[in-house]
């Protein structure tokens, strides 16, 4: 079992769905339900299944509960695109979390790979 509290994946997680919910804070209303609603989900995903995965008493379920978390994250991901198609964030803005969320991603599949499988 690990302290998911302690780990970097879990940490720079919490820091996306912080940077997450002040982007669609900024959407526009008839939004809330649709995408709003989609990216935050997904967002509040990706440390969740990290905490919940370091419950378990094998890597193995552990990994299952990582999966699930990369696979938040490249939804995510998809998701900031869309947004980004639609002009409700600035390419600047874009290119900062597309660049957060992919690390965020190479760091789950390298923990991945550091599990006793």
């Amino acid at each position: 079992m690990h302290n998911f509290k302690k780990l970097k994946i879990w940490q720079d997680g919490i820091e996306l769905v912080r940077e997450n919910y002040k982007l669609t804070r900024t959407f526009p209303d008839f939004e809330r339900f649709n995408l709003v609603s989609q990216m935050n989900r997904c967002a509040v995903s990706i440390p969740s299944n990290v905490a919940e995965g370091s419950s378990k008493s094998t890597d193995k379920h552990f990994n299952k509960y990582l999966e699930d978390s990369l696979g938040s994250a490249f939804e995510w991901e998809t998701q900031l695109i869309v947004a980004f198609n639609e002009n409700y964030l600035s390419e600047e803005k874009f290119k900062e979390l597309e660049q957060k969320i992919k690390q965020i991603q190479k760091m789950i599949s390298r923990f991945q790979s550091g599990l006793n499988l």
